[in-house]
């Protein structure tokens, strides 16, 4: 059903303080850096191996992951994998009776099309499935 990871999430309260950290001490190449209206984020994904850290900082406090900063803090926000056809791994999800937060794709970074599964079917790990963009590069 997925083929590898895509990228781990982490939430960060702004974005330039975080690439300090990644891209200058830990020393990842970021791969592309995006404002992603729909999610309300500013996303940067950083070269790992064959997949990203993706960097989340909410556009505003009533976002996803704005509500999820004051809640929880900077951290770990999502572990992403990538599938070949959403549509056909939702239906797959759906069937094992996994409660999925998006019953249908949205748009993601890079023009993905993307999807969240909730937290209580999933071991407590939010879960996104992750379809590339046609021509976009899975690393």
């Amino acid at each position: 059903m997925f083929s590898r990871i895509d990228h781990i999430g982490v939430a960060v309260e702004q974005i330039e303080p975080a690439l300090e950290l990644y891209r200058d001490s830990f020393q990842l190449r970021v791969a592309h850096r995006e404002v992603v209206e729909q999610q309300g984020v500013e996303a940067v994904l950083l070269d790992i191996g064959d997949g990203h850290v993706e960097l989340l900082a909410p556009l505003a406090a009533d976002t996803p992951v704005g509500r999820f900063l004051a809640k929880q803090g900077p951290g770990l926000h999502h572990v992403a994998y990538q599938v070949a056809d959403i549509a056909q791994t939702l239906q797959a999800l759906r069937q094992a009776g996994l409660e999925l937060i998006d019953e249908h794709p949205r748009v993601g970074i890079r023009g993905s099309r993307v999807a969240f599964m909730h937290p209580r079917a999933t071991a407590g790990v939010l879960t996104e499935i992750v379809e590339p963009a046609a021509g976009v590069e899975a690393h």
